[in-house]
């Protein structure tokens, strides 16, 4: 049943997303050329990255809502280790090491303190985002980051930004994780019934605790490669970026309710929010429309899942 749905539900999304992309370049000439979905991909590249491992914790049944603040903070300790001396990828590995540590903090007080994830990930994101704000002052960190600070961010391989390669790379090791591992089976045990998981012998604390590592670390690595991007660390990246990925990861059929979803679908719904975003962009429409209509995007997502699971336990 789980696979009949799933098949299903990505076969509605790419109809959804052919359409959107149809009408987009019906409105504006921009849309379909080279440069703007190269420009969408590497926009949606950041929401893969981390929605990869937000697709397993959402199928476990647990939440994250910090991961924009972990953004934010790790791409900015990214930018304030250089002009301290450190080497270029030792700064790499320490910022994205600082969203492990709070991936790590929110598995502890889920896990140990059992609080609900989404208050826990809520306080987690408060305080990230405070501690971002503290050590730089409210500004940004722009001088002494050399010249290769930008490398990962806006480098190529032959015609390819790095971006790309990272993200398919990130993305395919997931999807292995899912369909292959035993970390993506029991993520579906738990979040299917949390009490059969255990009476089968499934690890759950240990389980829950490390989709929370990987969460963390990749919400960190993609701080980083934001912050190589735009060449510079601002404390205030990453506003939103929760919900980007929550909406790509519920769109592509991540059950609310865990036990269901795919880190494919995440990966079409993604798409699905970045060609809205983009397309609006290219419309002139203000960003307070776009709010609402994403936040009615999210809406009908939860409704089209339902839907869909009427119909065919029906």
């Amino acid at each position: 049943m789980r696979s009949n749905s799933g098949l299903w539900q990505k076969l509605v999304l790419l109809g959804v997303l052919a359409l959107i992309g149809t009408v987009l370049s019906i409105l504006s000439r921009e849309f379909l050329t080279v440069t703007n979905l190269i420009n969408v991909t590497r926009q949606v590249a950041f929401v893969v990255i981390t929605g990869s491992a937000v697709t397993l914790l959402m199928i476990s049944g647990n939440f994250d809502l910090s991961i924009g603040s972990i953004l934010g903070l790790s791409g900015m300790f990214f930018a304030y280790f250089i002009p301290l001396g450190l080497p270029l990828g030792v700064s790499l590995a320490a910022a994205t090491l600082v969203g492990t540590a709070i991936g790590l903090l929110n598995g502890f007080l889920v896990v140990t303190l059992r609080i609900p994830s989404i208050i826990a990930t809520l306080g987690t994101m408060y305080a990230a985002r405070g501690l971002a704000l503290v050590i730089t002052g409210g500004n940004s960190i722009h001088l002494g980051l050399g010249t290769n600070f930008t490398v990962l961010g806006r480098g190529l391989v032959g015609p390819l930004p790095i971006t790309l390669l990272l993200t398919v790379g990130i993305l395919l090791l997931f999807y292995f994780f899912e369909t292959r591992t035993i970390l993506g089976r029991y993520s579906y045990a738990i979040g299917g019934n949390r009490r059969t998981a255990l009476l089968s012998g499934v690890n759950v604390n240990a389980t829950t605790t490390l989709l929370y590592v990987l969460v963390g670390t990749l919400a960190g690595f993609s701080g980083v490669l934001m912050a190589s991007r735009l060449g510079v660390g601002q404390p205030m990246v990453g506003q939103g970026f929760e919900f980007d990925v929550i909406v790509a990861v519920i769109l592509g059929g991540t059950s609310l309710e865990g036990g269901e979803g795919s880190v494919i679908g995440m990966l079409i719904g993604a798409f699905i929010v970045g060609f809205i975003a983009n397309g609006l962009n290219l419309l002139g429409i203000h960003s307070f429309y776009q709010s609402i209509l994403k936040g009615a995007v999210l809406v009908g997502a939860v409704l089209l899942d339902r839907v869909l699971k009427e119909r065919l336990r029906g």
